[in-house]
């Protein structure tokens, strides 16, 4: 896949009659910097501010705002060139009044660029009209075919991600009765491309940079403005590593986790979202991948096991080793067009990332990191020293699955995968790891 730093050019396996690959359009809609972390390069949105009305039939979700309600919009952009990272206090313009799409637009508008519609909502990477063809095509056996209908009805979808954007939008409006120049923004699998309906919604606020207990003192502060406030509800503050502020939207039950100046985050969403489009396998693989590990109950650092974000970069170590991209330059802030040379099928990508899992990867001699597109061997370093698990976080190079840090969830973790890659190589099928059909009605639900 993507490696960030420069090297040779690597290519992919020689398969006499390889399947025709699709070849997406370029993620040329960010920039991310390895090198630079006092900048922030990586998702700069227009300053420019509307009125919007919202009605109260807004419908782009199960239930409803109770109110219409006014308030100044601040949209993030794929598409806008980065205004300079000032966090100094800011007149922000006005432009003229403009109505929210009526019922049944939001998603009509997303997908043709309407201008009435907030632009961070345009799809920064188009679907291509045959990516479903496509797919088809390549997952003619039944693994490829059920991954494939687990994906397609469990994806996040246009309004789901309207829906975030309304709450944002509003959200921002009353935060900055607290802190007047204050930027509010989508982060995570919401806005990465590799989220599911039923996903949670990741906000990262910046403000005036502050030290972590005062970031702890101001999202205390948020909590007492969010108890104000109507449409919001269970806002409460949890004091971890990135301590958050943990809330829900009331009418909709959408679930919130909004962090202060974890600004990283807002660069490994664009990073990772220039992996997600990179190859049309990427996002059902990983939305698969996320399914089965939450299942086996690995998926959940609260508790001890893998974050998500763990088991995506995880994800994206394997493919860079079977499906190796074209390499970037570090400084690089375009993503290429890719076409990969290697047709393999989504049911073997998953089978192999088991396998590679179960059979490969050395635990305790190796750190996953997509940064280099390798593993690097564990060192005498504090960071990777006596860890049962080493992913490296590609910006801030910290271990992101430190979360496993008890035997008994590593063994458990490591179980799975090989009891998952015995079942389904001797299967051929997802049902036998998942309950398929459970798992898609319960996402349905959320729609």
């Amino acid at each position: 896949m993507l490696r960030h730093h420069t090297g040779r050019r690597r290519h992919g396996a020689n398969y006499s009659n390889p399947a025709p690959m699709y070849s997406p359009p370029p993620v040329n809609h960010h920039e991310y910097n390895h090198l630079n972390m006092a900048d922030i390069h990586s998702w700069h949105g227009s300053e420019t501010s509307s009125s919007i009305d919202v009605p109260h039939h807004m419908e782009t979700r199960k239930r409803r705002f109770n109110q219409p309600f006014l308030y100044a919009e601040k949209r993030q952009c794929f598409d806008s060139a980065p205004p300079p990272y000032d966090m100094s206090p800011a007149q922000v313009p006005v432009s003229p009044r403009r109505h929210f799409p009526e019922v049944g637009e939001p998603m009509r508008a997303a997908e043709h660029g309407d201008p009435r519609f907030p632009m961070q909502l345009r799809p920064a990477v188009p679907p291509p009209s045959d990516s479903h063809s496509w797919l088809q095509s390549c997952s003619t056996d039944r693994l490829s075919s059920e991954m494939l209908e687990l994906f397609e009805a469990c994806q996040q979808q246009s309004s789901d991600l309207v829906w975030k954007e309304v709450c944002r939008v509003q959200l921002q409006e009353d935060i900055r009765r607290l802190y007047p120049v204050a930027r509010l923004y989508l982060t995570g699998s919401s806005m990465n491309g590799l989220g599911c309906r039923s996903s949670d919604a990741d906000l990262c606020l910046v403000i005036e940079a502050r030290k972590k207990h005062d970031v702890v003192a101001a999202l205390s502060e948020l909590q007492k403005l969010f108890r104000t406030l109507s449409y919001i509800v269970k806002a409460t503050v949890i004091r971890a590593k990135v301590p958050i502020l943990k809330f829900k939207e009331r009418s909709s039950g959408l679930e919130f986790d909004l962090n202060i100046n974890n600004t990283v985050g807002i660069r490994n969403t664009f990073l990772l979202r220039s992996y997600a489009f990179a190859d049309l396998r990427v996002r059902p693989l990983i939305l698969v991948i996320k399914k089965w590990a939450r299942h086996m109950k690995i998926n959940d650092a609260s508790q001890g096991t893998l974050s998500s974000y763990s088991l995506v970069l995880m994800t994206l170590h394997y493919l860079q080793k079977r499906l190796p991209m074209d390499q970037i330059p570090e400084e690089a802030k375009r993503v290429p067009p890719f076409a990969s040379k290697n047709p393999s099928s989504l049911g073997k990508l998953f089978i192999g990332f088991l396998r590679y899992y179960s059979t490969e990867f050395r635990w305790d001699q190796q750190v996953i990191s997509v940064r280099l597109a390798k593993a690097f061997p564990t060192t005498s370093s504090t960071v990777w020293k006596n860890k049962f698990i080493c992913v490296e976080e590609p910006f801030e190079r910290r271990n992101v699955a430190q979360a496993v840090h008890k035997k008994i969830k590593f063994d458990l973790i490591t179980a799975q995968f090989e009891k998952s890659y015995r079942i389904v190589q001797s299967h051929g099928n997802l049902n036998s790891i998942l309950p398929l059909r459970d798992i898609i009605n319960k996402e349905v639900s959320h729609s």
